[in-house]
């Protein structure tokens, strides 16, 4: 295993942990975060705002440089308008997001303890994932 997928693995297995740990793997937290008018949970807003402090430096960084510390290329998303695609994806996803109480990475994890929930939401994702894929091919 070289050193770009051994530092791959070890990000995975921290976040994993951060979320078990955040109790984001749980959707009945989430769900409790996005019931604003009953019993409002607002410790995801605390994990995000975590998620921000941590990453957003990083990415700064990140903008100045040309390749990772570790030698790898350094690819950042460069598109900064809105479009039609962007913003109904980004609604499916919140729709999604508040009907299963996961998004992919809580679901994956999820699944990996064999959640009956967990799994059903990583199948659809990564089948509407095949679709997207199918379906850009035949526009293409």
């Amino acid at each position: 295993m070289n050193k770009v997928s051994l530092s791959a693995f070890v990000s995975g297995l921290i976040f994993s942990f951060g979320l078990l740990l955040s109790g984001m793997a749980n959707p009945e937290k989430v769900l409790g975060f996005l019931d604003l008018f009953g019993a409002w949970d607002p410790s995801l807003a605390l994990v995000m705002g975590g998620a921000i402090a941590v990453g957003l430096p990083a990415f700064m960084l990140a903008k100045k440089r040309k390749t990772a510390v570790l030698g790898g290329e350094i690819n950042l998303p460069s598109k900064r308008n809105l479009d039609k695609r962007l913003i109904l994806g980004s609604l499916v996803f919140g729709i999604g997001w508040g009907l299963a109480g996961f998004c992919p990475g809580p679901g994956i994890v999820a699944s990996g303890a064999l959640k009956t929930g967990a799994l059903v939401f990583t199948a659809s994702m990564v089948a509407g994932m095949l679709a997207f894929r199918w379906l850009e091919s035949l526009r293409s």
